[in-house]
């Protein structure tokens, strides 16, 4: 592994570009366009005020920036930094943005969900969308960008309706079986969309293009239900991480759990391997006259231990009386491969579960010693990074697992990172500052 510098960065706001050649970063009201192979500064724009989002155009072409403050968004070309565009959502104001699957389109959502406006950068045409929901995921894109499908609320009903993005013409307008719509995802071969209810119900509903509902599943009632939600990659499995603490996994036949997870306090399993990271600290030498060389020889050092089961798992009594419990398994993700799933149980923050999906059972354990603040697969291989708001970064892959400290001056703790679209880089990002990991090409050998 070899690390970068630290650059400054503002709200974690950075992106690699989708072809990978690129890595923008946001400072303030600036936007940084950096080669992602010297991070030599290729385009520096300024914006009118503070960047709050940023979004590449599927063909990295353009770069989008959203000035919610100001209700503006300011787009960038990256051939031609001569050429500029400005969208202003006026006195309608600005909650969110996106690009269309073509990279031509910008959609904007007004203010308190008023409306969404599509932005022609070709035509300069523009298109309103009245109704759009205020949910968790209220529009996704079909894979290959044919159809896009928005939730909609009106006369105090969900609809679904969904629009074929070459044209934005309507292809179908649908109501949905649900009481308080929370969002809408495409399977990843485009034949069915998954609708989930809001928390207060486990309900997950499954329609076709046409607007016919195929299945319905609800696993208990009277209680929180989903949480979390992922298709695999391959689109045969959908995973449901609800508030009992479990995972489950409906197949793409019969749409029934073909496996039931629970996340227990005690790991029994003899065949789980468990990492348990270790910290172990010099004593300080008496006196506080330290010289920050020396200093450094005196911080913590990480690293892996396998624990034999029977192991016990740190657990955080929830406050039940709050909203949003932190309890339930509030992440999860596939690999790119649907050989595993990871979860995290949110009322188990130090620890992360791996599953193996084709024996549909646990594969390892991995417990940190703080709370484990995001993971994200390699989009290559079955291997995956993640941080705690430490100074390290974690990588697990069936091989092992591997704590590496960052090697940079100063004070640099990781709270977010990013894959790089070849699986070969990582950006770390702190507070204020990002680093970009090169991984060596020997891969998952070597954790």
């Amino acid at each position: 592994m070899n690390f970068s510098e630290l650059f400054r960065q503002s709200s974690q706001t950075c992106k690699f570009s989708p072809d990978g050649k690129y890595l923008a970063s946001v400072v303030e009201f600036r936007l940084v366009i950096r080669d992602v192979d010297t991070l030599q500064i290729q385009n520096l724009y300024t914006c009118l005020d503070t960047i709050q989002q940023i979004e590449w155009s599927s063909d990295s072409q353009f770069i989008l920036c959203g000035l919610f403050k100001r209700g503006i968004v300011q787009v960038w070309s990256i051939e031609q930094p001569e050429w500029t565009c400005k969208i202003d959502e006026g006195s309608a104001g600005l909650c969110a943005v996106r690009w269309s699957p073509d990279g031509r389109h910008i959609l904007t959502t007004a203010d308190f969900n008023l409306r969404i406006t599509v932005w022609s950068l070709v035509t300069k045409s523009v298109s309103y969308i009245r109704y759009p929901k205020q949910c968790q995921k209220p529009l996704d894109y079909s894979n290959g960008g044919k159809y896009m499908a928005l939730a909609e609320r009106r006369d105090c009903k969900d609809f679904v309706t969904i629009f074929a993005c070459d044209s934005w013409e309507l292809v179908k307008h649908f109501e949905t079986e649900t009481d308080d719509l929370m969002g809408i995802e495409w399977s990843p071969d485009g034949r069915v969309l998954a609708v989930w209810e809001s928390p207060i119900k486990y309900k997950v509903l499954l329609y076709t293009l046409d607007g016919r509902c195929v299945s319905k599943f609800s696993a208990y009632d009277s209680a929180l239900g989903i949480k979390s939600l992922a298709w695999s990659p391959t689109g045969q499995f959908l995973a449901l991480g609800s508030y009992d603490e479990k995972l489950r996994i409906l197949n793409h036949i019969t749409w029934k759990a073909v496996a039931t997870h629970s996340h227990p306090a005690i790991v029994k399993e003899e065949d789980v391997v468990v990492y348990k990271e270790i910290e172990t600290r010099t004593p300080l030498p008496p006196g506080n006259d330290i010289d920050a060389p020396t200093a450094a020889l005196f911080t913590p050092q990480s690293k892996y231990e396998v624990d034999q089961p029977p192991v016990d798992i740190p657990v955080v009594k929830p406050d039940t009386k709050r909203a949003n419990p932190k309890l339930g398994v509030g992440i999860l993700a596939f690999s790119f491969d649907c050989k595993y799933i990871y979860t995290r149980n949110d009322n188990m923050p130090c620890t992360l579960w791996i599953w193996d999906v084709q024996k549909l059972k646990l594969s390892a354990v991995i417990t940190q010693g703080t709370a484990i603040k995001y993971v994200e697969w390699d989009p290559h291989q079955s291997r995956l990074a993640l941080c705690t708001g430490t100074n390290r970064l974690y990588m697990w892959s069936p091989a092992g697992s591997l704590s590496v400290e960052v090697p940079v001056e100063g004070v640099f703790n990781v709270h977010s990172l990013k894959w790089h679209p070849d699986g070969n880089t990582i950006l770390l990002l702190g507070k204020d500052q990002m680093c970009v990991c090169y991984l060596s090409d020997l891969g998952a050998e070597n954790t």
